[in-house]
């Protein structure tokens, strides 16, 4: 482990550092606490990067994937970091626990907050990322998105059959029906259709807003179909919804037709 510090300033130590956790984790994670005051925040990330429970690309080490928190430790040592660099594994990290503990994740946050450096809202708010588009109410509120009084007119579509690396293009009218203002976290939802004919939803950001007492506003938005490298579209029944402060709207259905045939084939 000394050798994976001297060398991750040179090349990734975090893919090696996981097969020693795996092998003896306490061991490792007493090692891994001294890091983070080194001098070097190639180190101090390493002590984040590669304790993170869902590392990309790595294996698992399941005495962290099954302890969800016995890595907070860390962060909280490292969230205040001088470095950019360090302070965006360090908001990763806090993400990737999300996924297991999202309670955990905003008690986190909220200690933070508490104990804040100017650099803490905005690594709150990437930390917070995931739990925003799941719509966890602790996580909005902690962020100022409290429940409020919106109605919402829409989606609608501007065409309901969408050709083949085409895009779907929708708009919305948002009405502040409370008496206060309110402080918006809009998304919108799509309802991907999946090789066996049923649907998965991705979440994607679209704007924060205020919107005062009695006030609307119109969102509209265009969502590609383009073929990318990292989904895999199927033709057939979609279908697209807005969620406004972790609430969303009925979907509204698409058809995305399938891809035209080859010239000559």
């Amino acid at each position: 482990m000394a050798l994976l510090a001297e060398l991750t300033g040179r090349l990734i130590s975090e893919f090696s550092l996981r097969i020693l956790l795996r092998h003896d984790l306490p061991r490792g994670l007493e090692i891994i606490a001294g890091w983070t005051d080194s001098s070097d925040a190639h180190v101090r990330r390493l002590a984040s990067e590669g304790t993170r429970p869902y590392l990309p690309w790595a294996v698992r080490v399941p005495g962290i994937t099954t302890h969800p928190g016995l890595t907070v430790h860390l962060l909280d040592a490292l969230y205040r970091d001088p470095s950019d660099y360090v302070r965006r594994s360090v908001a990763n990290h806090l993400n990737d626990l999300s996924r297991d503990a999202p309670d955990l994740v905003v008690e986190t946050a909220q200690r933070w907050l508490d104990l804040p450096e100017p650099t803490t809202p905005a690594l709150v708010r990437h930390s917070l990322r995931t739990l925003l588009k799941n719509g966890h109410p602790g996580a909005l509120a902690l962020l100022g998105f409290a429940p409020a009084s919106v109605d919402v007119e829409g989606p609608h579509l501007t065409e309901t059959q969408v050709p083949w690396g085409g895009e779907v293009r929708f708009s919305a009218v948002l009405r502040n029906s409370g008496p206060e203002p309110a402080r918006l976290a809009i998304d919108y939802i799509i309802h991907h259709r999946k090789s066996n004919g049923t649907l998965s939803t991705k979440v994607f950001k679209l704007t924060t807003a205020d919107l005062g007492a009695g006030d609307e506003m119109v969102i509209s938005r265009a969502h590609s179909f383009r073929a990318i490298t990292t989904r895999r579209y199927h033709p057939g029944g979609h279908a697209i919804a807005l969620q406004v402060n972790g609430i969303a709207t009925p979907p509204a259905p698409f058809e995305l037709l399938p891809a035209a045939a080859a010239p000559g084939a």
